[in-house]
């Protein structure tokens, strides 16, 4: 089994969570989750790298997409991105009504 296999039922739960949230239009603004994206793919790939590139960790070629980022597959991000999409999408779905104040 690929790596790609494995993180194929993670990335489809994030992007109906997130098609749910877009649905009932309690989606998480776009601006937000470019600047959190940005910042969560920086911070993973510079510590994926550091792990696969002083050993700790390492991968079966023949499981793995072969495109890399330095040391990093790309297969590594997957769960950054879905990260990215479930958490802002569940955070806004279980966001309680907004409460109408005054008379």
């Amino acid at each position: 089994m690929t790596y790609w296999l494995i993180n194929v039922p993670f990335l489809a739960a994030a992007g109906v969570v997130l098609a749910a949230a877009i649905a009932t239009r309690r989606a998480p603004g776009a601006p937000a989750l470019l600047i959190a994206a940005g910042v969560m793919v920086l911070m993973t790939a510079i510590f994926d790298n550091a792990i696969i590139g002083f050993g700790l960790v390492d991968y079966d070629e023949a499981l793995i997409s072969g495109v890399r980022i330095g040391f990093a597959p790309v297969e590594d991000f997957a769960y950054t991105v879905a990260a990215l999409l479930i958490i802002p999408a569940l955070w806004h779905l279980m966001a309680a009504p907004a409460r109408k104040t005054g008379p």
